[in-house]
């Protein structure tokens, strides 16, 4: 009878036993490591460099010669003009002339279409500048109609602004947003009476250009505005850190 108790005591204090290290096991497993995740932000205003702007322009006639003759003065009353603006000759790139035959459609009693007829040749070319000239730049695609004036049929674009300093533009952007997620890590600790220790992972999100002042929506691949010339530039930084 003693040894049956025995065991019976026994038994019972080895599943006491089993039971509390399993669950300290398994309070063990779900506590969390004693890190700190915050995420920073890094904003940098800056003013484009760099100036696209493109018009075309085309000549029709039933001779492709003189439709020729005529765009070829284009180009040069054209280049003459721009380079009387302050721009650069060698900043002028005209494309190669693309050529369309033009038809009229003949229709029949019941509108369909019958047949075709040869209308002319339409030659068609266009003109890109690309400057640092902004400001003369801007001026020449708010004041183009003078060339339309002229007889000139062109068709102008709105300007496109670009920086050519980007990647000098981007370690600045990591750098503010590294900082400012380590101020946050700090006052976060500090709030919880703990220090940071050590960096353990950092993530770098995608850079961001938008219109300053537009409340242009960010992107998932990544915001490139071209349509602004003053323009906002930002980037996260998630930051891990272990806390002693």
């Amino acid at each position: 009878m003693f040894k049956s108790n025995l065991t019976s005591i026994l038994y019972s204090i080895a599943i006491i036993v089993a039971a509390f290290a399993l669950g300290n096991a398994i309070m063990n497993r779900n506590k969390p490591d004693n890190v700190i995740s915050v995420t920073g932000l890094g904003e940098i205003n800056f003013t484009s460099d760099l100036i696209v702007w493109e018009g075309s322009f085309a000549r029709q006639d039933l001779d492709m010669k003189a439709a020729s003759a005529a765009l070829s003065a284009d180009k040069s009353a054209i280049e003459k003009y721009l380079i009387a603006k302050g721009l650069d000759k060698k900043s002028l790139v005209f494309s190669s002339i693309s050529v369309e035959n033009l038809v009229t459609y003949r229709y029949g009693t019941n509108g369909e279409v019958v047949g075709q007829d040869f209308a002319g040749y339409k030659l068609t070319q266009s003109v890109q500048i690309t400057s640092s000239k902004i400001d003369q730049v801007e001026e020449v695609s708010r004041n183009i109609t003078e060339l339309i004036n002229d007889g000139i049929q062109l068709n102008s674009q709105a300007p496109r602004y670009y920086y050519t300093k980007l990647a000098d533009l981007k370690l600045s952007l990591v750098s503010k947003a590294t900082k400012d997620a380590r101020e946050r890590a700090e006052k976060i600790a500090e709030e919880s009476g703990s220090n940071i220790d050590k960096l353990t992972t950092a993530q770098m999100g995608i850079i961001q250009i938008t219109g300053q002042n537009s409340g242009e929506d960010y992107s998932w691949g990544g915001a490139y505005n071209t349509s602004s010339r003053e323009k906002t530039a930002s980037i996260t930084m998630k930051l891990n850190y272990k806390l002693d």
